[in-house]
């Protein structure tokens, strides 16, 4: 089977300009881990995806603001590709985006213009 992979995107402005502890941040991709996992629980490959716990993979980005992590939502929704967009509460920040597990070939192309996180 194809590599099977989650697309984590954070927003680097949290950290850079607003000087939000990065344990802070790697929360909110931990929120937005759990949620997505929930909520596309019945998909098949997300049921693939967890067969194997102790070889998941995921791609950690990051993303320069809100702006652009709204619009890069809203690119996904366009194209069906199924995530979450984390909003954090009850400051109402969205801070990351999840995708749900998808076949690596399937999904690279919206994600390559994306650095690492670091």
């Amino acid at each position: 089977m194809a590599t099977l992979l989650q697309y984590v995107v954070v927003r680097k402005d949290l950290i850079t300009m607003l000087k939000w502890p990065v344990g802070a941040v790697i929360a909110q991709a931990c929120h937005a881990c759990a949620a997505t996992m929930v909520l596309y629980s019945d998909d098949e490959l997300t049921k693939a995806y967890t067969t194997d716990l102790d070889n998941m993979h995921k791609c950690v980005l990051e993303i320069d603001n809100e702006e652009k992590l709204q619009e890069l939502s809203k690119r996904l929704e366009q194209e069906n590709i199924l995530h979450k967009l984390w909003i954090e509460q009850p400051e109402n920040y969205p801070t990351c985006l999840v995708t749900k597990p998808y076949k690596k070939e399937q999904v690279q192309p919206f994600f390559k213009k994306l650095k690492l996180f670091k």
